[in-house]
């Protein structure tokens, strides 16, 4: 009985943690495009050396790890911001995040 029900809350947490990755086309803001220090919708000012993100659905202050496919490089970002308002792309990453995992400009990544 212990032992099913250990199976069972173990197969919902593979189904929640499935349910909230995404494999999408991260960019990088925050270098000369004047969003450094402005406030960012979570109400705290934009810092481009912090590993912060912004994502148009998950909650402020949840942290995500985002993984660049290209080399296997993964970094933990904290979402303080809304975004990206680009067609196909789903998270914008802070310079500093975007370095993490070497990314330059636009990078193919999955979001967990």
């Amino acid at each position: 009985m212990i032992r099913t029900a250990l199976y069972a809350v173990l197969a919902l947490v593979a189904l929640a943690s499935a349910a909230f990755s995404e494999t999408c086309t991260a960019s990088q803001y925050g270098i000369g495009d004047g969003y450094h220090g402005r406030r960012t919708a979570s109400g705290e000012r934009f810092n481009t050396h912090a590993m912060t993100a912004a994502h148009r659905t998950r909650a402020f202050g949840s942290l995500v790890m985002v993984t660049n496919l290209r080399n296997g490089r993964s970094v933990s970002v904290r979402i303080t911001d809304r975004g990206p308002f680009v067609r196909g792309r789903c998270i914008d990453l802070s310079n500093a995040a975007a370095r993490a995992i070497g990314m330059g400009g636009l990078a193919r990544v999955t979001v967990q």
